[in-house]
This record gives structure tokens, C-alpha cells and sequence, in this order.
């Protein structure tokens, strides 16, 4: 695959990655809405993609669809964690 073609296939998963985060907000409202879920999958989801963006964000030659990707799932994460407490 050519390096433009890299590039194209990391900003499609970048894509589909806020998508999957996104699925968060139902929790959210469901957290809201008196139906508590587990605090277990927020926080690994927080701590896991927090990890992610550091690693693209601190790479010599930084990695953005990386950092992009899994920034919605740091802040969706913590607040589906906040609302499940």
C-alpha cells in the first residue's frame, strides 16, 4: 500500500474510532437516568486511550489519527465513569 493510502486508512479508523466512542453518550444518559452501568469499562477505556494519545502526541514524529482517535474516548470514558459513581 502506498504511504498516501496509509494515510487515508488512518484518518478512516480515526473516523470510525470517535463513532465507537460516541456509543458512549447512550451510557451516559442511561447513568442519568438512574440505570448505573459498570465503572470497570469507562476507566479502562479512559486510561487505555489516554495512554494512546500520549503515545501519538510524544512520538518523535508525532502520530495525529492515533491522538485524534482515541481523544473522544479520554473525555467520553470519564464522563461515563462520572456519571456512573
Amino acid at each position: 500500500m502506498s504511504e498516501r493510502g496509509i494515510l487515508v486508512l488512518g484518518w478512516i479508523a480515526t473516523a470510525t474510532a470517535i463513532v465507537m466512542y460516541l456509543s458512549y453518550i447512550d451510557q451516559i444518559m442511561l447513568n442519568l437516568g438512574g440505570q448505573k452501568g459498570s465503572v470497570v469499562q469507562p476507566f479502562a477505556t479512559m486510561v487505555n486511550c489516554g495512554l494512546w494519545v500520549a503515545y501519538g502526541v510524544l512520538k518523535k514524529k508525532r502520530d495525529w489519527p492515533i491522538a485524534v482517535a482515541n481523544f473522544p474516548g479520554v473525555v467520553l470514558g470519564a464522563i461515563t465513569l462520572a456519571t456512573a459513581l
